[in-house]
C-alpha cells in the first residue's frame, strides 16, 4: 500500500474538471492493485475532494490532476480538520464491540476503558503492556489477536489459564510463558473482528471515544487519551 500511495503522490492523473465518479474510475483505471476506495466525495476546502484508500485519507483537485498526502490545518484556530475527519471517518463505536470475546482487566476504580488487539510475541505489544502498567482506574479489554509466528498456541494457553489476566501479566511483563492448556477460544471471532474493523498490525488500541490508534504509545499519551474519551 505504501508503495502505492507514493507512486499516487508523485504521478498525476489528466481528468479536466473531474468528479467523484471521474476521480474514481482513473485511479482504479492507472492503479488497478490500489484496493478498496471506501468513498470519495467533494470537501468544503476549495475545491478538493477526499479519497479514502483503506485507512488513507487523500485528496484530489478538482480538475483530477493532483493527489495529496497531509493535513488541512485551519489557520485562526490551528485546528487539523484533516485529524477530526479521520477521527469521524475511522472512529469505532465501543459499545458495539463484542466484549465477550476479550480478557477483561480492571485497574483501580475502572471508570476509564480501553480495548486493544495484541500479539504475545509482537515485540511493542509488550511495551505497551509496560506502559500500561503505569496507567491505573482503567477496564482494559483485550482482544488476543495471534498474528505473528507461534502465537496461536500462547493465546489459547492463556485464555485457558485459570487466571487469563495474571497469565497475560506473567507472560508479557515477567516473560513468564503460560502452562499448557486446552479449551474453547474465541481466537476465529477476535480473528473476524478483527478483519472486519481493517485492523492490520499489533498493537491497535480502541479508546471509548471511538477514536482507534495503531500502535504503542507511552503512558502519558495513554493518560491523555483516556481522559479525552471519558
Amino acid at each position: 500500500m505504501k508503495k502505492i500511495i507514493a507512486l499516487l503522490l508523485c504521478c498525476t492523473f489528466s481528468l479536466a474538471h473531474a468528479g467523484e465518479a471521474e476521480i474514481r474510475q482513473s485511479l482504479q483505471s492507472k492503479f488497478p492493485g490500489i484496493g478498496k476506495l471506501e468513498h470519495i466525495s467533494k470537501t468544503p476546502y476549495s475545491g478538493l475532494y477526499e479519497v479514502v484508500v483503506g485507512e488513507q485519507l487523500l485528496y484530489a483537485d478538482e480538475q483530477g490532476q493532483y493527489l495529496f498526502d497531509g493535513s488541512i490545518i485551519e489557520v485562526k484556530s490551528r485546528t487539523d480538520l484533516t485529524e477530526q475527519r479521520r477521527h469521524a471517518l475511522f472512529a469505532i463505536d465501543f459499545n458495539t464491540l463484542p466484549l465477550n470475546l476479550a480478557v477483561k482487566k480492571v485497574k483501580g476504580n475502572g471508570q476509564r476503558k480501553m480495548a486493544y488487539f495484541t500479539d504475545p510475541n509482537c515485540g511493542f505489544c509488550r511495551k505497551l503492556e509496560k506502559e500500561l502498567s503505569q496507567v491505573n482506574d482503567v477496564t482494559l479489554y483485550l482482544f488476543m489477536y495471534p498474528i505473528f509466528q507461534g502465537s496461536a498456541e500462547i493465546v489459547r494457553n492463556v485464555h485457558c489459564a485459570k487466571d487469563p489476566v495474571k497469565a497475560w501479566d506473567a507472560l508479557m511483563l515477567k516473560g513468564k510463558a503460560p502452562a499448557t492448556a486446552s479449551c474453547k477460544t474465541p481466537t476465529d471471532q477476535v480473528m473476524a473482528l478483527a478483519k472486519k474493523l481493517r485492523v492490520n498490525g499489533t498493537p491497535n488500541l480502541i479508546f471509548a471515544d471511538g477514536t482507534q490508534v495503531p500502535g504503542y504509545l507511552p503512558a502519558a499519551e495513554l493518560e491523555k487519551h483516556l481522559n479525552a474519551s471519558k
